[in-house]
């Protein structure tokens, strides 16, 4: 099986090389790419039967690639993102894998391309595109919340973090106002932009521009400091640090 891996980072492009050939020493990596441009060009010039793809390229988001040229090889999308991982789904990629990336996912995703091959070039881009895009304007622009009497209208952009605790869920805004909402946090992260939130842990959402201070606690774990400053602790886990610092550096 010929494979191709466009993905930006370096660490994640070898990682889920050296994963892929660990589960199937047969799959050959014909390419290793980092941008929309020299996607294009690759594709253009070369065939693969595979390819694993990651959507915030260097250059620009990976679904430009199919304004450009068009793409018959099957592909799984790779991302750490939530949102644009179900969008491709529902479009009808091969699969999708949330990052950091599972071997035993990657195993299935794999076992998935195989039982569906026949079917996989009847796919449709610009459907996929236009989901994307459709998705993209529906982020939260403002939030409406009550302090006695008076209602107000919160800009998202004026939001710092929300944070869960007990049996509500707190916005708190960048002027340290704190507010009751009607959201549960699992509702929030499908209505924020992730390029500007981020989910720390259980009980946290919080816009890159509230994170003020971040401390390695180990090789894994992350305290995080924010502003205007929690009054809990926020560590962020294992599980959640590589995601964490690959959306800081995007």
């Amino acid at each position: 099986m010929k494979v191709i891996i466009v993905e930006d980072e370096k660490f994640a492009r070898d990682l889920l090389e050296k994963s892929l050939l660990e589960l199937d020493a047969g799959i050959d990596i014909l390419a290793k790419l980092d941008t929309v441009k020299n996607t294009i060009e690759w594709l253009q010039k070369n065939e693969a039967d595979l390819l694993f793809l990651d959507i915030h390229l260097a250059d620009d988001l990976s679904f430009k690639i199919f304004e450009s040229i068009e793409v018959r090889t099957p592909i799984i999308f790779t991302t750490a993102y939530d949102q644009y991982a179900l969008q491709a789904f529902k479009v009808n990629s091969i699969d999708y894998l949330l990052k950091p990336i599972d071997k035993e996912e990657l195993r299935l995703s794999i076992q998935k391309y195989k039982d569906t091959r026949p079917a996989a070039i009847s796919f449709d881009y610009q459907k996929m595109i236009a989901a994307l895009k459709d998705q993209q304007t529906k982020f939260q622009e403002r939030f409406i919340v009550s302090r006695g009497e008076k209602i107000l209208s919160i800009k998202t952009e004026q939001v710092a973090y929300f944070e869960g605790e007990d049996r509500y869920v707190y916005l708190t805004r960048k002027d340290g106002s704190r507010f009751i909402i009607d959201y549960k946090l699992g509702d929030l992260e499908g209505l924020l932009n992730p390029k500007h939130f981020f989910r720390l842990n259980r009980s946290f959402i919080a816009h890159f521009e509230s994170i003020d201070r971040m401390v390695n606690l180990s090789k894994s774990r992350v305290k995080v400091d924010l502003s205007p400053a929690a009054k809990r602790e926020i560590i962020i886990s294992s599980a959640k640090t590589r995601s964490f610092k690959m959306w800081l550096n995007q």
